[in-house]
């Protein structure tokens, strides 16, 4: 497997991450944990080295998952979690809206610690950006956190460009993670400039698109409602069928290489920059094989302009949250 850095922290990773999230939330049905546990282990050994996880996810659920299946091999991963959402810390009942007060944070901090059996958090993100809380206040308590060995790097999640400036002055911030594809390209517009400029990495969620790029959805595929995706106006079916065109796109693209409409995702995320480091998540084998190939796949600058003037025919519908969890983002 080939590797990256995130910017210029030195955090050096597998040029492709894993994202845990739906090996025990969002995504229905959850996964035999075993089976997951089992994932994990063939995940490190295919290469993998970046693993994503997160308090919410569960919430608590992903976080003791991770950290009983990566225990083995401690030495060779770098683990990435999450604060900032209001969840009761025993009970784990979500209480609603964000929060990263500082002595939440350190509450969080701890809590992650502990289910993912391990004595220092490699990259710890603010989850959603606290209008409540000045990002310097945040910023400032992951610094002290760090100076007490709890965590390695600072990341944030979703926030805009402002607040990255802001928290990037009191604490270097490692990476910062958003959704970026073939079907969500507004990071280019001022994100990653911003984060060339001040030599952040970046990683992208939902890299596939929450598996609409995999082409195997169509517009007739109708999700559970605890399925996350049943929320969301993007997988609403008079949107997916008017998007079809882009997984078409990738389809014929991906023919014409000799590859799957994921690896052609995944490839032209990865020649993007050097310090972008994407994070697929999947629950099967055979697709976390499909996922790592693609990091051979080199797309020459024909390919990629090519790719770039037919997507960019192509408007695609639907939000990509609903107007709640729209307000989160870009803070």
């Amino acid at each position: 497997m080939q590797k990256r850095k995130l910017g210029n922290s030195g955090l050096e990773v597998s040029a492709l991450g894993l994202g845990c999230m739906g090996m025990s939330a969002s995504y229905e049905p959850i996964p035999d944990r075993r089976e997951m546990l089992s994932l994990l282990h063939q995940a490190v050994d295919l290469g993998i080295t970046f693993f994503d996880t997160a308090e919410a996810y569960g919430p608590f659920a992903n976080e003791e998952l991770v950290g009983e299946g990566l225990a083995p091999f401690r030495e060779q991963v770098v683990i990435a979690t999450k604060f900032g959402f209001n969840i009761h810390p025993d009970t784990g009942e979500r209480l609603g809206g964000v929060n990263s007060h500082p002595d939440h944070i350190r509450q969080v901090a701890d809590a992650s610690l502990k289910r993912l059996n391990i004595e220092t958090i490699d990259l710890f993100y603010q989850h959603r950006v606290d209008p409540q809380v000045p990002i310097e206040d945040v910023a400032g308590t992951v610094k002290d956190l760090i100076a007490e060995g709890k965590v390695r790097h600072f990341g944030m999640s979703e926030a805009g460009i402002e607040t990255i400036r802001k928290a990037h002055a009191v604490q270097p911030v490692a990476a910062v993670q958003s959704e970026y594809s073939l079907w969500w390209r507004d990071p280019r517009e001022e994100l990653l400039p911003t984060l060339e400029e001040l030599g952040i990495g970046f990683v992208p969620f939902s890299p596939l698109g929450r598996g609409y790029l995999t082409g195997t959805l169509s517009g007739s595929t109708r999700f559970n409602d605890t399925d996350f995706r049943s929320k969301l106006p993007r997988f609403s079916p008079g949107n997916m069928k008017a998007n079809q065109a882009l997984v078409d796109l990738i389809g014929d693209f991906a023919q014409q290489k000799g590859a799957t409409h994921s690896q052609i995702a995944l490839a032209w995320l990865l020649a993007q920059k050097e310090r972008i480091v994407p994070i697929p998540g999947t629950t099967r084998l055979s697709r976390l094989k499909e996922n790592i190939a693609a990091v051979e796949i080199e797309l020459t600058p024909a390919d990629l302009h090519q790719l770039e003037v037919a997507a960019a025919k192509i408007k695609v519908q639907g939000a990509r949250y609903p107007d709640d969890l729209n307000k989160q983002v870009g803070r």
